[in-house]
């Protein structure tokens, strides 16, 4: 899907690596990973003690960007890339 215009810069926000962070009332451990020189994003969060799981990959490609949820509505994507904070660095 061609992804709200807000989404890059909630991408280029998040941490690199490892964070974890919370949304909605529910803790998270998040890893984040770059490639293509920044032009391919992959997302994978997994809820602390509980069953969510959130997994997505963005492509900033020539024809315009791409927001591919893996295997879950794009608006569950959207809302965690839109409410998620992660902890300040130690």
């Amino acid at each position: 899907m061609t992804p709200p215009p807000d989404v890059p810069a909630l991408l280029r926000a998040l941490p690199t690596g490892g964070s974890t962070g919370s949304t909605q009332g529910r803790r998270y451990d998040v890893v984040v990973s770059h490639h293509a020189g920044g032009r391919a994003v992959k997302l994978v969060a997994e809820e602390r003690g509980g069953a969510d799981y959130i997994s997505m990959n963005y492509y900033d490609l020539a024809k315009g960007p791409r927001l591919f949820p893996c295997e879950m509505p794009a608006e569950k994507v959207l809302a965690f890339l839109r409410n998620y904070r992660p902890d300040p660095p130690a």
